[in-house]
């Protein structure tokens, strides 16, 4: 196969980012990009203008109103299941799997109740409410920059009373006592929005948001303090190789239309060493597990070992018990 034979660039990762070796399509980490509709893989952008350690005021939050904006017009078909939003409504088994594959190894037995869960990026709320629902959940918080897709989730979750905990009604989805709680924000404000200074979760979320950040190092930053000790940063994203090129740009947008165009842009996606690398930097946070998966038509959503060398991935970091 043509495609196999292809050597991958060498790369500079953004602020922060340094893999062990480097081995992969290059990545501005410094400046914000555009996402790009084309199927050709784009060139390597320029090289890193930021230091190490330095700051910007680009990074002064992770949102980038171009993704909102893409975001924004899905928001009345997110809880279609045969609409754009259909892959991550066929994912979410997999993500719950994943996360109960890290928490076994913090808790034995795994607990029947009192987990709080974090879901950053949470969009309509697909893993939110399912999140919800589980037996050993205590709260599940949402958030997301987009009052459009939070919108959706909050009306979304209404129709089920059982979210709400005693006493409370389905109106009253948005308090700070409710089992599920939206609120629109970014990770850097979200400390304003709770009561609560210290609190922290046993497992904080990802999904499909990383590869979405112009500048992850920051962001991944922020989320940190809100794992307690001996909980979980758990994120799904995908790997920057040509084969994920190839599959989630001209495959799924291009030729099947099963992502809507201009969802993804390749240079903006993680691969799993260099998340790796970057944890094994930080005190306190040495454990990590990954999972490879891939997506079969009719079939769905599928484990793939070693996938997260070349596609889409899980991936878990455990904090320390005592940091």
């Amino acid at each position: 196969m043509v495609m196999s034979r292809l050597r991958t660039p060498q790369i500079r990762l953004r602020q922060s980012f340094q893999p062990h070796p480097p081995a992969h399509p290059r990545r501005n980490y410094a400046a914000p990009t555009t996402p790009s509709s084309s199927s050709s893989p784009p060139p390597p952008p320029a090289a890193n203008n930021h230091p190490p350690g330095s700051s910007s005021p680009s990074h002064s939050s992770s949102v980038d109103p171009t993704e909102i904006s893409h975001f924004n017009a899905l928001a009345s078909t997110w809880w279609d299941p045969h609409g754009p939003s259909r892959l991550l409504h066929q994912m979410n088994p997999l993500r719950h799997q994943f996360i109960q594959s890290c928490l076994s190894n913090t808790y034995d037995p795994f607990p029947h109740r009192g987990l709080r869960y974090l879901d950053v990026g949470c969009g309509g709320g697909i893993f939110s409410e399912s999140a919800a629902r589980l037996p050993h959940t205590e709260a599940v918080v949402g958030i997301d920059p987009s009052a459009a897709v939070v919108a959706v989730a909050r009306r979304h979750a209404r129709r089920d009373p059982s979210l709400c905990l005693p006493g409370l009604g389905p109106q009253d989805l948005q308090g700070p006592q409710q089992k599920l709680t939206y609120i629109q924000t970014s990770i850097e404000d979200f400390p304003q929005h709770r009561p609560q200074s210290a609190e922290q979760f046993d497992a904080v979320t990802l999904f499909e948001v990383i590869e979405h950040v112009t500048h992850p190092a920051p962001f991944l930053e922020a989320c940190l303090p809100l794992v307690r000790p001996g909980g979980w940063l758990v994120l799904s994203t995908i790997a920057r190789t040509w084969t994920s090129w190839l599959t989630t740009k001209v495959v799924a947008e291009d030729v099947l239309g099963i992502v809507p165009r201009g969802t993804h842009d390749w240079r903006k996606y993680v691969n799993e060493e260099e998340l790796r690398g970057w944890f094994g930097k930080r005190v306190g946070w040495g454990r990590t597990r990954a999972m490879g998966v891939a997506y079969v038509p009719a079939l769905g959503w599928r484990e793939l070992p070693r996938g997260e060398r070349w596609g889409n991935y899980f991936f878990g970091v455990r904090r320390d018990d005592r940091v």
